[in-house]
């Protein structure tokens, strides 16, 4: 059937514009019908996400087929569909290019919503933690500790006094101070209930380059007192070339004319002083669990209740006592007492002075409470110059340093006297910071 006017054929050929004489204008011809095929819309470079489809147990939805573009699936485009699978696990989940996905676990899931964990911040962030938490109780314990020290004793009193050599000298007292002790407390310790204090032990403490010295003074040691300055009168007492027990200058005046008369005897200048009392003393042996010592040979005194057998053994702070003050049970006797003093207070320093104490609270602050609550200093000294003087017995300890008595020439019946001329050259080690070669009784 012919579809052209006037019985026209198709033919191109035919059609008007083509030299064609039709009386008909052009406008009103009528124009071949063409059906044409709607252009497929473009597809974006990111698509939006498939919604997500439940699994079906038969067949799905087409127009998710092929992303909801067209009537036909694109080869080249993957939808990401999962067929029959369950999501977030197994191969079948998405590839997470979607966005606002994370792989969780390790079966290849993934959670969405949740970012992954920073871990390298993580622990950049506990470390900077742990870094000032333990800045903060270090300081916080540092400024308590020094706070309980009872800075007592005013070494500008003392006159006249030697030039200062190298190192650190710190004279070490140990007294019969009874002060804070209950009655019961002194019947259990045998102590007796005389009133004031006296020294029951005196020794000098180098700390130097060449390792550290620990020098006994015999408690009977004869010495002279010279002239000094009176600690609570302010007074001036002119020497008399007064010939006396050590322990007596203690006794007449205090730290401060026993600082006075050891430097005039000796020619050594003390730098800090360091005094504990019977309590202070036993309560620091208990609150580090007490001390392990090594003694050589079995021994009693009913003054002190001493009753020791020989070997290794741990002494609690009322055994430790009676171990220190002891000295009616030996053939030397303030001799024999002053080595099993230096002895155990250095292996109380070593035993104090670890890890295990420091670290560790429970025994830390139990040990410093015990100590610094009885410990009696001179004004200058600060916490660090205690802590060095610890480290530095320890040092004797350990192999380090030196031990020994002031050397002994003779007595005078009940005074021991000193070698002036050993004595002299041991000072003048010390000054030089050398090494001490003299040896002691």
């Amino acid at each position: 059937m012919n579809d052209w006017p006037d019985r026209r054929t198709g033919d191109r050929s035919e059609r008007y514009g083509r030299g064609s004489a039709s009386p008909q204008p052009e406008s009103a011809r009528s124009m071949p019908h063409i059906q044409r095929r709607p252009a497929q819309p473009r597809r974006p470079q990111n698509p939006p996400q498939r919604p997500q489809v439940p699994p079906q147990s038969q067949g799905y939805d087409d127009r998710y087929q092929d992303g909801g573009y067209g009537n036909s699936p694109d080869p080249g485009y993957d939808s990401g569909y999962n067929t029959g699978q369950v999501y977030g696990s197994g191969s079948g989940g998405s590839d997470g290019r979607g966005g606002g996905g994370r792989r969780g676990g390790g079966d290849g899931g993934y959670v969405q919503g949740r970012p992954a964990p920073d871990w390298r911040r993580r622990i950049k962030l506990g470390a900077l933690t742990l870094v000032v938490v333990v800045l903060a109780v270090s300081i916080s314990t540092y400024f308590w500790a020094d706070s309980k020290l009872k800075r007592e004793v005013d070494l500008s009193k003392v006159i006249d006094r030697p030039e200062s050599g190298d190192g650190t000298n710190y004279l070490i007292v140990g007294s019969d101070s009874r002060e804070g002790m209950s009655d019961e407390e002194k019947k259990r310790l045998r102590t007796g209930s005389a009133e004031g204090k006296r020294t029951d032990s005196m020794m000098i403490l180098h700390d130097g380059s060449s390792g550290p010295t620990l020098i006994s003074l015999p408690r009977d040691s004869n010495v002279e007192i010279p002239t000094f300055k009176g600690s609570e009168s302010g007074k001036t007492f002119q020497g008399t070339g007064r010939q006396v027990k050590l322990n007596a200058a203690y006794a007449e005046d205090g730290p401060e004319l026993l600082v006075r008369t050891v430097e005039f005897n000796t020619g050594l200048r003390i730098d800090h002083y360091v005094e504990i009392g019977f309590g202070g003393f036993a309560k620091i042996v208990d609150a580090i669990g007490g001390v392990e010592l090594d003694i050589p040979k079995a021994f009693k005194d009913k003054k002190s209740g001493a009753d020791f057998k020989a070997g290794k053994q741990t002494l609690n702070g009322e055994q430790s006592l009676a171990f220190v003050r002891t000295r009616y049970a030996f053939a030397g006797s303030d001799l024999d007492r002053t080595k099993n003093q230096q002895k155990f207070l250095a292996a109380l320093a070593s035993q104090t002075a670890t890890p295990s104490t420091i670290i560790n609270p429970f025994k830390l602050y139990p040990t410093l409470g015990a100590g610094l609550d009885t410990l009696i200093v001179d004004k200058d000294m600060s916490l660090w110059s205690l802590a060095n003087m610890f480290f530095a017995m320890k040092g004797v300890t350990g192999g380090d340093g030196t031990s020994m008595n002031m050397p002994i020439s003779g007595s005078t019946g009940s005074n021991l006297v000193w070698d002036k001329a050993k004595v002299k050259q041991l000072v003048q080690q010390l000054n030089n910071d050398e090494k001490v070669t003299v040896t002691g009784n």
